[in-house]
This record gives structure tokens, C-alpha cells and sequence, in this order.
């Protein structure tokens, strides 16, 4: 977004990271609240996205007029910002969610109000001045009937000069017999600028939203005790539990980072983005991988090195691991100087690698026969929410060793959820990517079918855009097949990994996979025409050649 002229009380769109942006206020910030270093920036209130039925009452700087707010607020830096006029019919083409709409209803209602309040302060100040009036002509005693001129608000008043009488319309008699006051108890609530009593806030927020910005109120109380909270552990009825953060980049030091040495192994798409996270929330880091020269950078931001697995695990507290498939997770504990190597009694080991059941319990047996302790924590995501911060966590395994990791999950995830024994991470890990990757294989399908039948490709995108299947991933994907840009977000070759892993999961249980092995089928083309090392949507190229 490009830099506008902005100032305090604005009504604004602001976008955060990948989110599309969204209508809100600036207001001041907090009293405790510091402004980040850097760019310049606003702190903004959005609308619409409450998630608790206590909206807080603030004051509207401009209008001085009283209502709901959201809890959601964030600094935002300036380029990130559009004034909400001259951009709402742009925004609104692009957004179609109900979510959205919800926001968007909630500031078009607070505009309303506000103009309500004016105009009714108008008449207010409009009725004083009459009585003020009307009480000056009775007080004098030359005064005639051709030289009193009453203004009513709502009313209309009409002179007739030959014969001294006034014709008033009855409904503006009515209303001016009335003190403002009066009329003022009778307006029903709405129309003052308050909600009516029973009226409700929005709600049903996007959680993804929710998390993503960091609540902050009028009262510190109730902010910084969320903050000094970090997460929030909810019981489900399937027995998993949540650890739900507070996002990590929306306001300096709203981590606490463990006290813990971590150890990290594995510097690729999703293990870089993850160590620089942990870096920037202050986690004391060391670093190995494969490949040594790809640590250099960390190690710059003030990471340590680990010659060897081994060496990182017997130096460190908790070490997180984050490799490409079985066979190098497998390599990452069993082989020389591995993992296993520097495994003693109360050592922690956690793999974030997308393995199979059998692999990730096979690990877990021989961590925990040499003292240590275990937990699987596959990701779901891509590199770009790797590197904001934003993945969703599955974990499963050791429960106290979970909690231990509560920063760290915060540090690089927006969500993370506990789903009980060892291996039913990874088995949910595996059928989330299932349904990706065969979503994927079915978005460059339809988009080849509207090319060779003469269908604009741009326009199915726009349809598409427009429906129900709507979503960041859809747009992002179809966008790279149009512009013919296959940089790896989430390589091929791993999500056409996940689809035969996930296959053999169902085969395990005698249930069927038949879309997601016709799926397997495209991706595995697309490998035969040298496509592993690029994006999952070059799986399109498996339809045009």
C-alpha cells in the first residue's frame, strides 16, 4: 500500500502480513503501550473482529460519540495503510467473506451514528436558540407579530403578514412544544449513537485474524493481564488441547522467551523462518544444518553453531528438529554423531519434520530409552508463514514437554494444538497436507480445462475469487500458475511426499483414498518433468504437456 497523509481518528483500511486489509480507527495507544522503532506508524482499532461479548465502550476522538468496539488492535506501519473512503468500494470487490462484511457493516453503523449525533446536537443547539428567541420578543413590549420570525427544527414555519397569524404543521407543534430533553428520553437508543441493551457485537471473528492481532484496550488491566497470560489452553471435546498465541510481531516484547538453551536442526524453507523467529523473540539458539554455510546468517543474528546433531542436543535444553522426510529424520537421531548421541536423562527432543506414524514412533522409542523426552510437532504451512510467524502447530507425545515449549510455539506459530500420543500428529499432519495437495492438483486442473476450451483463466479466478472456495491459498496458487512464477513455497516433491504417505495411512486402515492417489498421479508427472524443486502449483504443467 502506498503512504497517505493520515491523523488521529481516521477512519483507514490497515493490512497485517497476509491478511487482507481491514477497516479501523486510529486512535491513541495505551498510556504503557510503546510505539516501535522504525518506520513510521499508527496504531489502529479494527472493527468487527470481536470475539467476547463485552465490547468495551471508548470515546470516539472525533466525534465524541460512544460506542463498541473491538478488542483488535496492532500498530501499523503507514505504507500498510489506506484512507476507508476512498478505498471501501476497491476493498469490498476484493473481500468477500462474511466476516469481512460484518466489519465493514460495523463502521458503515458507527458512521451512521455519528451522523446521527451531529444532527442531532444540530437540532439541540437549533432549539435553544428558538426558546432564547421567543423568550426576547415576549420580554418586549413593542414587539409585533410581523417582526417575531420562530425557527423550529423539523418544522416548518409560515407567516401570514396581513392577518399576524402563524400556520405551523401539526408536526412540527408537536415537537415544539417538547423540551430537547424530553425529545431526547423519547429517541429510542439507536438513535442517541448507543447500541439498544439487547443488541449484541459482532462476533464469530476469524480466529486467524484474532491471533494475528494482539488485543489492546483503553484499560491496561485487561491488556497486559492477556499478555502476562501468553496463551490459552482450551479442553475440546476430542481431548486435544490448544495453545492459541498471541501474535509475535504485532508489539515489541509481548513474548516472554524461555529461560531454556534451544537447539534447532534443519535450515530449510520452514526451519529458517522458524530459528529467525526464535531469534527475534530472544530465544538463545543454536543452529546445524547439513549444509554449514546456511547457518552463517543466524549465526549473524546472534545464533551459535553446533558442529554435529549431537553436539546441539548435549549443549542444549529442548532441541527442535525440521528435515524433509523419514529417511533423514531418521538419519538426523540414528546416524553418526546424531541426535542419539547426545540423548542423557531429561534431555528434550522435539521433531517438527511431516514423517509417518511409524517414523516418529520409532524416534520417540529410542529418545526415551536413553533418559530423554520426546514430542512430534509437525507444521502446517509455507514458507511465508514461516517467516511471519504464523504456523499452526501439531503436537503430540510428551505433555509437560509441550508446555516447556509454549514460547517457542508462540515465537513461530499463531496456533498449536495438543493431540495426545505419539504419532497422531503426524497422522493429522499428513491428512491436512492430503487435502492440500489434492485441492491444489483440482485448482490447476479447472484452470487448464477453461484454457484449451477458450475460457478466460483470469476470469475463473475472478469467479472463483468471488465464491465460496474464496481463500488466500486459491488466489496465491492461481496467481502463480498465471504469472508463470514457480518459486517454492512448499515444494513438490514434499507435498507429492505427504499424498503417498497418506495413501499408505488409509491402506493401514482399509479405507479408501481414491482422490488423493489420482491426485498422487498428477504430482508424481510433474516430477517426471522436473518439477520437485519448484512450487506445488507447478503440478500444472502436468496438464499441458
Amino acid at each position: 500500500m502506498a503512504a497517505v497523509s493520515l491523523r488521529l481518528g481516521d477512519l483507514v483500511w490497515g493490512k497485517l502480513g497476509r491478511y487482507p486489509p481491514w477497516p479501523g480507527k486510529i486512535v491513541n495507544p495505551p498510556k504503557d503501550l510503546k510505539k516501535p522503532r522504525g518506520k513510521k506508524c499508527f496504531f489502529v482499532k479494527f472493527f468487527g473482529t470481536e470475539d467476547q461479548s463485552d465490547s468495551l465502550g471508548l470515546l470516539c476522538p472525533v466525534s465524541n460519540l460512544k460506542m463498541s468496539w473491538s478488542l483488535e488492535s496492532a500498530w501499523i506501519k503507514v505504507e500498510q495503510l489506506k484512507p476507508y473512503h476512498a478505498h471501501k468500494e476497491e476493498m469490498i470487490k476484493i473481500n468477500k467473506g462474511k466476516r469481512f462484511q460484518q466489519a465493514v457493516d460495523a463502521v458503515e453503523e458507527f458512521l451512521r451514528r455519528a451522523k446521527g449525533k451531529d444532527q442531532t446536537s444540530s437540532h439541540s443547539s437549533a432549539d435553544d436558540k428558538n426558546r432564547r428567541n421567543s423568550s426576547e420578543e415576549r420580554s418586549r413590549p413593542n414587539s409585533g407579530d410581523e417582526k417575531r420570525k420562530l425557527s423550529l427544527s423539523e418544522g416548518k414555519v409560515k407567516k401570514n403578514m396581513g392577518e399576524g397569524k402563524k400556520r405551523v404543521s401539526s408536526g412540527s407543534s408537536e415537537r415544539g412544544s417538547k423540551s430537547p430533553l424530553k425529545r431526547a428520553q423519547e429517541q429510542s437508543p439507536r438513535k442517541r449513537g448507543r447500541p439498544p441493551k439487547d443488541e449484541k457485537p459482532v462476533k464469530d471473528a476469524d480466529p486467524h485474524f484474532h491471533h494475528f492481532l494482539l488485543s489492546q484496550t483503553e484499560k491496561p488491566a485487561v491488556c497486559y493481564q492477556a499478555i502476562t497470560k501468553k496463551l490459552k489452553i482450551c479442553e475440546e471435546e476430542t481431548g486435544s488441547t490448544s495453545i492459541q498465541a498471541a501474535d509475535s510481531t504485532a508489539v515489541n516484547g509481548s513474548i516472554t522467551p524461555t529461560d531454556k538453551k534451544i537447539g534447532f536442526l534443519g535450515l530449510g524453507l520452514m526451519g529458517s523462518g522458524i530459528v529467525s523467529n526464535l531469534l527475534k523473540m530472544g530465544h538463545t539458539v543454536t543452529v546445524w544444518n547439513r549444509t554449514a554455510e546456511k547457518c552463517d546468517l543466524f549465526i549473524q543474528e546472534g545464533a551459535r553453531l553446533g558442529r554435529t546433531p549431537a553436539e546441539v542436543v548435549s549443549t542444549c535444553d529442548i532441541t527442535f528438529a525440521c528435515v524433509s522426510d523419514p529417511k533423514a529424520a531418521k538419519d538426523l537421531v540414528l546416524g553418526p554423531s546424531g541426535v542419539l548421541q547426545g540423548i542423557r536423562p531429561g534431555k528434550c527432543y522435539v521433531d517438527m519434520s511431516t514423517v509417518d506414524a511409524d517414523t516418529v514412533t520409532e524416534l520417540a522409542q529410542v529418545i526415551v530409552s536413553r533418559g530423554g523426552r520426546f514430542l512430534e510437532a509437525p507444521v502446517s504451512g509455507n514458507q511465508q508463514l514461516s517467516n511471519d510467524g504464523m504456523l499452526v502447530i501439531l503436537a503430540a507425545g510428551d505433555r509437560g514437554l509441550y508446555e516447556d515449549c509454549s514460547s517457542c510455539f508462540q515465537a513461530m506459530g499463531k496456533t498449536s494444538f495438543f493431540l495426545g500420543e505419539v504419532g497422531n500428529a503426524a497422522k493429522m499432519m499428513l491428512i491436512v497436507n492430503m487435502v492440500q495437495g489434492s485441492f491444489m492438483a483440482t485448482i490447476a486442473e479447472g484452470l487448464t480445462l477453461a484454457q484449451v476450451t477458450g475460457q478466460s483463466q483470469q476470469t475463473l479466478l475472478d469467479i472463483l475469487n468471488q465464491g465460496q472456495l474464496a481463500s488466500i491459498f486459491l488466489d496465491q496458487k492461481c496467481q502463480n500458475i498465471l504469472q508463470g512464477n514457480f518459486k517454492p513455497d512448499f515444494y513438490l516433491k514434499y507435498i507429492q511426499k505427504d499424498l503417498r504417505l497418506a495413501i499408505a495411512l488409509g491402506d493401514a486402515v482399509n479405507h479408501p483414498t481414491p482422490m488423493a492417489a489420482a491426485a498422487n498421479e498428477v504430482y508424481k508427472r510433474a516430477k517426471a518433468l522436473d518439477q520437485s524443486d519448484n512450487d506445488m502449483s507447478a503440478v500444472y504443467r502436468a496438464y499441458i504437456h
